[in-house]
């Protein structure tokens, strides 16, 4: 049988002091604060009392120490999923305001519904729109916890909404180690609930766009 209820996690914070737009890099770890933060998310979830039965995580680092408390707590090994990484993005490596500052990099700007500086958002929402239902397709009941990035999450949240893929990624409701979830209303994803269990307030996220 299919799954009940899907939940997208974003990651904890990264150890970042350079503060760099790490993307996709190799590299980037959770930091402190970051693990404790996953554990909130795990916990949070556990604390919904709803059976979890399958795990899938981003090939990133900083996703896969993200999903440790889930598989601690629910006893599953992530399943990794390349439809679920951060998208590209030019920037990588960059601090952006210094990045900005510089007139040739403004040609990646030209053109931000797409946007032009990575990864097409419709790409983005078919792959993880793919990703998720297989997992719920394949799910033996119970829920499904995939760990990811702010990008994908927050862009399929708009794409569930019906809202414009076009947005500012300052406004952006995705915290580190939210928890944004999801239920199949026929063939369609209807959102039922967002939360922020990890205290965030001094974190350090500044790792993509």
């Amino acid at each position: 049988m299919p799954a009940d209820r899907l939940h997208l996690v974003r990651h904890g914070e990264v150890y970042n002091p350079q503060r760099v737009l790490y993307g996709r890099l190799p590299g980037y770890r959770l930091s402190d604060d970051g693990r404790r933060m996953a554990r909130a998310a795990a916990e949070y979830v556990h604390g919904l009392g709803r059976p979890v039965g399958a795990l899938y995580a981003s090939p990133l680092q900083r996703a896969r120490e993200s999903a440790e408390p889930f598989t601690e707590i629910f006893g599953l090994d992530p399943v990794i999923d390349e439809r679920i990484v951060e998208p590209t993005n030019v920037f990588e490596g960059t601090r952006m305001r210094r990045a900005l500052a510089n007139p040739l990099n403004w040609r990646h700007l030209r053109a931000p519904a797409r946007p032009s500086w990575g990864e097409p958002y419709t790409d983005v929402v078919a792959r993880m729109d793919a990703a998720m239902r297989e997992a719920w397709d394949e799910a033996d009941g119970g829920d499904v916890v995939m760990v990811s990035h702010q990008l994908p999450i927050w862009i399929t949240h708009l794409s569930v909404a019906g809202e414009k893929l076009k947005h500012d990624p300052r406004a952006r409701r995705c915290a580190l180690s939210s928890v944004t979830s999801f239920e199949r209303d026929g063939d369609a994803w209807r959102e039922v609930a967002y939360a922020e269990p990890a205290a965030t307030a001094d974190a350090v996220d500044v790792g993509a766009v």
